[in-house]
């Protein structure tokens, strides 16, 4: 293809266009999507390939691939391509990736213009599935007039999967786009992200994890209010260890950093929640009370990171004398049903209602309350 080099800092990428039949035959999709009647089936992700497994994680649900989201969003940006006339239907471009370093011959006389070769391996779309799926269905209703359309497309190669990652976490990162939960999970494998938020997302991740975690598999990593059985979104978790983390940064930075501290950090949260747990009792993780909701889990967080300060060594025996200062709580368990739990707890919101539940529970097992910085 033609293609114009261009080169940023240390970067070199290329802008070109490519013809709508023949650019959906050289992209692979790794989410499902739906048009009227019809489907696109999401391409096989090879065990190896983690560029395309890391964001096909992104974009998936815990429901798979079928996603309200997705069909609406096709359905109205096929329609935008059915009425679009004078307007063009796709102005910006779509991003495209591929590992494979691509050959760039110049055009003698034309500076940055040149013929660029074609990968042997469908490219990878960092950017525009959502655009590529509807223009593949206007393709199939209108393929006399979708094959006119010209697509615009910058297009990396020859690069790392961590900037892959970067790539899809910079174009991606805006609220409209993939949500906080899902970023928790990328703050290890972006530069730009600052060490305690590394830190508090290793946290967040043993907590969903590690076998002996009170909190396995009950985290919502994929954002949204989940169908499942699950108690709290990870950006709402990732914000408590962060609040905790970024009070305790110079103080983590000094014991040895991450690699000493994340294992000494998660073996206090882990031990204050088995502990708050058995105190708890029956009603921790019944679903008639607010005990393993957000809201409670959250100010929970907050005693933990009181409790640590106070108490947090000696590891030996740390589990015992937790609950032992928690065991107040279970005598209130009747205070945290659900029935009449926000008249119980009243607030201007849920910010508030945190810190009001937070207060109390610190009061209940006699530990003095911190705030954050």
């Amino acid at each position: 293809m033609l293609a114009t080099q261009i080169r940023q800092k240390d970067g070199i990428f290329y802008f070109g266009s490519y013809r709508a039949p023949e650019l959906l035959g050289k992209v692979r999709f790794i989410s499902r999507f739906y048009g009227e009647g019809e489907e696109i089936a999401p391409n096989r992700v090879g065990a190896h390939d983690e560029i395309a497994q890391f964001i096909a994680k992104i974009e998936r649900t815990d429901k798979a691939f079928q996603r309200t989201l997705s069909r609406t969003k096709v359905h109205q940006l096929k329609n935008f391509y059915e009425m679009a006339v004078t307007q063009p239907p796709i102005p910006g471009t779509v991003l495209l990736f591929t590992s494979e370093k691509l050959r760039f011959q110049s055009v003698p006389a034309a500076e940055g213009v040149g013929h660029l070769s074609e990968p042997q391996q469908k490219f990878l779309i960092i950017d525009g599935q959502h655009r590529l799926a509807a223009l593949q269905f206007y393709l199939h209703s209108h393929p006399d007039e979708a094959a006119t359309i010209n697509v615009p497309c910058v297009i990396f190669d020859g690069r790392s999967e961590d900037f892959a990652t970067e790539m899809f976490v910079t174009i991606n990162s805006t609220p409209t786009r993939i949500n906080k939960s899902h970023l928790i999970d990328l703050y290890e494998r972006v530069s730009f992200a600052e060490p305690h938020r590394k830190f508090a997302s290793k946290l967040a991740a043993a907590l969903y994890s590690e076998g002996d975690s009170p909190l396995r598999y009950r985290i919502n990593r994929l954002g949204g209010r989940s169908a499942q059985d699950k108690w709290i979104l990870q950006a709402e978790l990732f914000n408590e260890l962060h609040r905790w983390v970024n009070r305790d940064w110079r103080k983590i930075q000094l014991a040895g950093g991450s690699a000493r501290e994340v294992p000494r950090y998660y073996a206090m949260v882990r031990d204050f929640l088995k502990a708050a747990e058995h105190v708890w009792g029956e009603s921790w993780g019944n679903g008639t009370y607010a005990v393993t909701r957000p809201v409670t889990l959250k100010a929970m967080l907050r005693v933990c990171a009181d409790l640590a300060r106070e108490d947090g060594e000696p590891a030996e025996g740390r589990l015992k004398r937790w609950e032992a200062r928690l065991a107040p709580w279970g005598e209130q368990a009747k205070a945290f049903r659900v029935e009449g739990f926000y008249e119980r707890f009243p607030a201007k919101g849920e910010v508030e209602r945190v810190a009001r539940i937070h207060r109390e529970l610190a009061r209940l097992a006699g530990i003095e309350t911190r705030p954050a910085k």
